[in-house]
């Protein structure tokens, strides 16, 4: 069965299962916004998994990641796609545009050799363009120190994805993860949907989505209807 579970929170659909038998079932979308599996410890030769050895993540699993990650099924859709990560497959990308996440890394990330930046392919651009959010020490906790996933991305960096895709009211991300992309569209008023395969991060991303659900649209005008004067007889 390609669902095995789904759950509708807010303007955001969360499914548990396979995004490759899901997707089919699914109608079209405006655009793809994703985060996939880099395909990171195939190419360093790692192990069965795609684990992840920095410390705060040390040993954790990512589904996918030990194999050669496939871009051409989510290509294919014919949308827009922003896609995180892609510069470890661009040799299978089609001609596009780049984001580039500058993170303005402080000295303890060049120490620990942390990237200072991260690429996304753009296929809705032919230009580079660059996001700017501090991501490092008490900046990077800001998140209520939230961060579950080793690729995660803070929340205002895939709002501003969104903002590169004006016209998209319906978002797919077929790599859902712990869910920040559904958090952006809750938050921004854009109706996501996310397929996750690991149901830990299913759990972990319904119960953030419902957190932004619950908090007022702060990013969403409010529309306010214009006071209504009864006439009186004289």
């Amino acid at each position: 069965m390609s669902i095995v579970k789904r759950e509708v929170i807010g303007n955001q659909t969360l499914i548990l299962g396979d995004c490759l038998a899901v997707m089919p079932t699914l109608g079209r979308f405006d655009a793809v916004v994703t985060d996939p599996p880099y395909g990171i410890a195939h190419k360093s030769g790692g192990g069965t998994g795609g684990k992840w050895h920095n410390v705060k993540h040390q040993g954790v699993t990512i589904a996918g990641d030990s194999e050669p990650f496939d871009p051409a099924p989510f290509i294919a859709m014919g949308v827009p796609v922003i896609m995180w990560g892609a510069n470890f497959f661009s040799d299978r990308l089609p001609g596009g545009g780049w984001l580039i996440w500058d993170k303005r890394p402080g000295i303890e990330d060049m120490v620990f050799n942390r990237s200072d930046s991260e690429l996304a392919y753009f296929s809705g651009s032919k230009t580079v363009k660059t996001i700017r959010h501090l991501w490092h020490g008490i900046c990077r906790d800001s998140e209520v120190g939230q961060h579950w996933h080793p690729t995660q991305k803070p929340v205002a960096v895939m709002e501003k994805c969104l903002g590169f895709l004006p016209d998209a009211k319906t978002i797919l991300d077929p790599f859902l993860g712990s869910g920040t992309t559904l958090v952006a569209c809750q938050r921004m008023g854009r109706a996501g949907t996310g397929i996750e395969l690991d149901p830990d991060y299913f759990d972990i991303a319904c119960r953030r989505v419902d957190e932004a659900a619950r908090q007022p649209d702060l990013l969403i005008p409010e529309t306010r209807q214009a006071p209504v004067q009864e006439g009186f007889d004289l």
